[in-house]
């Protein structure tokens, strides 16, 4: 697991203002390193320090100093960090290991006050801290994306389904079409031979016949323009009725849409506001509050060289002047400048962290409130938008109406107009046609029908071809389309499974885990914990929706041998440091941190016995390329000699 590393590669960190630390520079091999020493003695600030290296933001400056630098050398890289006071906060630059520490400070840079950790001791909610990494919110999204694809496509595919029954009818409309224009050729070729021969017996009559020839040209033109305007009539009225009923769909469409109440969106606009304006003054008291416990905790690291009170000019000569310090337990206050015990301070100290979690907590629940009502608001600007969109075609549905319903208007008067001058010129060629037989009118005006019939069979025939070729273009991208909607199910499924194989994962490599774990530790009467998978009701907005969660479960066995269910608050405080730490594992494996940094950090072990913390040590050590854990030198002398030990940074 890991980078690619080799078994030998050293890492040399060098190290300045971090902490409690003035400068130095510590080298050590792949695998487990001690950091060996007391209280106060810079352990701490040392890891910190290799965390501001990998990436991390979570490292204090020592107190008297402005600026502190970091330098990480492995594998032949070399990685900065360097930071500054800027006002009450720190800026950094430089190029660490990782761009982005958020999964190694959860589940890889585990010191005393890591949140992944303490989340068994403090009862927080294990499957956000699971699932934290992972922008849950951008998959549900990438769904929804997905899935209103898959119905279009399926929209689609139903279309094509409904239009491949119309192919036979069409096909017969064509066939049709075809035969009943080669008939109305045939009978126009009829009655043109047929003129021809009445022409040919009335050739007395040609002066006058030039004349009629021309109103018969005449008539033709009418009639042609006619078929041409009720065509148009027709189409016009077949668009109104198409607007029409799409107005139609619209109304029912809008008639769907959520009530936006007036205001309402301004006023979750302006709580999303208030809301995010709060969250940002808590961050500033976490920032100072977190500056105040780096600022004690350094000086409590310095405190065995610079905070203690001299020792007393009659002190035994032959004493430990180190003895003395240590006994004393006794700070000179750096605020005040009275005597305080070192436990005030820790305890004022535990008290501050407190705080700061308790503030912590508050911004996490502001940020689920600011969630929830960011989700409110979306919903409104959707609905909002769809209202304008339904609204702004309504309009111009309505000016097509209007201008179709003119269109109407004028082609009917068009046609009133036409109709009259063709009954017009009918009287005019009678009158014309007074001496002569009328057959030859009739003639021509059965054959000037069948042009005209011929021109719209014809015109007919082109449009259902034309329909019919589109019909079976559509349908042959019937394949294509199925082949693509079978694709998006199975992405919509893996996205909608990636987060349950997710925390199935997690679940799965702490029950694992704390398995082996507890079998290797051998605590008394406590046989098992594991953590079950749950779904849980929770609300989002106005609606409820089924959630994943986990619960952590705690099995005992009494004195007398009956096995029974107990509560993770009546853990000891050494039973809750290893759950917590085989917790973060567990988050460690699941999101494959090993793959990103080759690094798991530990301190205050101290809650645990020595013999346990030697196994534990060796367990956590096969899962990364180095493990650096700082222990007190009575835990140190437990584990095993080949251990390389760092005793003085």
């Amino acid at each position: 697991m890991g980078q690619n590393l080799s078994r030998s590669s050293e890492a040399t960190v060098d190290v300045q203002n971090v902490g409690g630390i003035e400068d130095t520079s510590v080298t050590f091999s792949r695998g487990i390193t001690l950091l060996v020493g007391r209280n106060a003695t810079n352990r701490t600030s040392f890891l910190q320090a290799v965390t501001a290296a990998l990436g991390s933001e979570n490292v204090a400056i020592k107190g008297d100093a402005d600026e502190a630098e970091v330098e990480l050398a492995l594998g032949g890289e070399t990685y900065t960090r360097r930071l500054r006071r800027q006002g009450t906060s720190i800026v950094t630059d430089g190029q660490p290991y990782l761009d982005d520490p958020t999964v190694a400070d959860l589940f890889a840079f585990l010191l005393e006050s890591n949140e992944a950790r303490r989340a068994v001791a403090t009862g927080a909610d294990l499957r956000e801290l699971i699932m934290r990494p992972v922008d849950t919110e951008e998959i549900e999204s990438e769904i929804q994306r997905l899935v209103r694809k898959r119905e279009s496509i399926t929209e689609e595919l139903d279309e094509i389904d409904s239009l491949k029954q119309e192919i036979p009818d069409l096909e017969a409309e064509q066939t049709r079409l075809e035969d009943e224009i080669e008939e109305t050729k045939a009978d126009l070729e009829a009655k043109e031979a047929e003129l021809e021969t009445a022409d040919a017996d009335v050739e007395e009559a040609r002066e006058g016949k030039s004349e009629l020839e021309s109103r018969f040209d005449d008539l033709r033109a009418k009639r042609s323009t006619l078929d041409d305007v009720r065509y148009d009539l027709e189409t016009e009225r077949e668009s109104l009725e198409a607007l029409k009923r799409e107005r139609s769909e619209l109304e029912g469409e809008e008639a769907e849409l959520p009530d936006l109440p007036m205001g309402e969106l301004q006023e979750v606009e302006s709580e999303i506001r208030r809301l995010r304006g709060e969250k940002e003054q808590l961050e500033r008291e976490i920032n100072e509050l977190q500056s105040v416990i780096g600022f004690n905790e350094e000086m409590l690291e310095d405190g065995a060289s610079t905070a203690f009170d001299a020792p007393t000019a009659d002190a035994d000569a032959d004493g430990d002047l180190t003895d003395q310090l240590l006994d004393d337990e006794e700070l000179t206050c750096w605020t005040c400048g009275s005597q305080v015990e070192a436990e005030q301070v820790e305890s004022t100290l535990a008290h501050l962290r407190d705080r700061s979690q308790s503030k912590v907590n508050e911004v996490s629940e502001l940020e689920e409130r600011i969630d929830e009502l960011t989700s409110q608001k979306r919903e409104f600007e959707r609905a909002q938008r769809e209202q304008d969109r339904i609204e702004r075609r309504r309009s111009e549905i309505d000016d097509e109406v209007e201008r179709g319903e003119a269109n109407v208007e004028r082609l009917q008067e068009r046609r009133e107009e036409l109709m009259t001058d063709i009954e017009a010129l009918e009287a005019e060629i009678e009158e014309l046609e007074a001496d002569e037989d009328n057959t030859i009118l009739d003639l021509h005006k059965e054959a000037n029908q069948l042009e005209y019939e011929l021109g719209r069979l014809e015109t007919n025939l082109e449009q259902v071809t034309a329909e019919l070729e589109e019909l079976e273009t559509r349908v042959a991208e019937q394949d294509d389309l199925e082949a693509e909607r079978e694709a998006l199910n199975e992405e919509i499924e893996a996205l909608r499974t990636k987060i349950e194989r997710l925390e199935r994962g997690a679940v799965e490599q702490f029950n694992e885990h704390m398995e082996n774990v507890l079998g290797i530790l051998d605590y008394a009467n406590l046989d098992r914990i594991w953590l079950e998978r749950v779904e849980r009701e929770v609300r989002e907005g106005r609606r409820k929706v089924s959630k994943g969660g986990f619960e952590l479960h705690v099995v005992r066995t009494s004195s007398s041998g009956t096995t029974y269910q107990d509560t993770v608050g009546h853990l000891s405080e050494s039973e809750r440091e290893v759950t917590g730490l085989v917790f973060a594992l567990a988050g460690y494996l699941t999101h494959e941190v090993y793959e990103a940094v080759p690094f798991i950090l530990l301190d205050s072990l101290e809650a645990i016995d020595s013999d346990r913390i030697a196994a534990l040590v060796e367990y956590l050590g096969e899962y990364t390329g180095y493990l650096l854990v700082a222990l007190l030198p009575e835990d140190a002398a437990a584990l095993p000699d080949d251990y390389e030990r760092v005793t003085e940074i």
